[in-house]
């Protein structure tokens, strides 16, 4: 089986539930699977650290996840229009897996949450495009193939899934929302499978 990494970060579960449909995708493609990581948290407190193994949810990504996956599939909130720090944190410690060429060639895609829908979710998406692009990976978004796009009234864009939760932070998914995760990782395993036939 083929893996694929759907790595993220989550604080109220919202991109939680769109990584863990995007895996639902990826898995409804044969001969590949999804691999489910996340980042810890940052802390501005020195002394502060998070457990080894988190309490709840994925494990914490290591190198290994990065050589190993046929692809990747990358998640965080919104922060002021970029990702969040936890994972801006992790993609700065990348440099040995930049060297090593480790995801060059590798299919990728971007996914995430916000409070609102003019919240910033495509300035995000592109802030994680950013360090996959230095890694040399091809980036896949959503086409307008894809009905949903077209008539979604939540979340959704071409350059990947995405979820609107509110002021409240309301993690429940519309159905457009799922659809299009799914899609998303749907065409992320096809497309790594094609690559993976050369």
């Amino acid at each position: 089986m083929s893996e694929i990494l759907v790595l993220y970060y989550s604080h109220r579960g919202s991109v939680r539930a769109l990584a863990q449909h995007i895996a639902r995708g990826i898995e409804s493609v044969d001969g590949t699977t999804a691999r489910l990581r996340t980042v810890p948290r940052v802390s501005a407190v020195c002394t502060a650290s998070a457990p080894e193994i988190p309490t709840d949810g994925a494990p914490y990504v290591e190198a290994a996840d990065l050589e190993e996956c046929v692809g990747l599939a990358l998640g965080s909130p919104t922060r002021f229009g970029n990702m969040a720090a936890p994972m801006k944190y992790f993609w700065d410690g990348t440099a040995a897996q930049w060297s090593a060429a480790a995801l060059a060639g590798k299919p990728a895609s971007v996914f995430t949450s916000t409070a609102s829908a003019h919240g910033g979710q495509e300035s995000t998406l592109l802030s994680m495009m950013l360090p996959l692009l230095h890694h040399g990976m091809l980036l896949v978004g959503l086409p307008y193939s894809e009905a949903a796009l077209s008539s979604t009234r939540s979340g959704g864009t071409p350059y990947g899934a995405s979820h609107v939760a509110g002021a409240e932070g309301n993690p429940a998914l519309s159905d457009e929302e799922r659809e299009l995760a799914f899609a998303q990782g749907r065409r992320l395993a096809a497309i790594a499978m094609k690559l993976g036939a050369r």
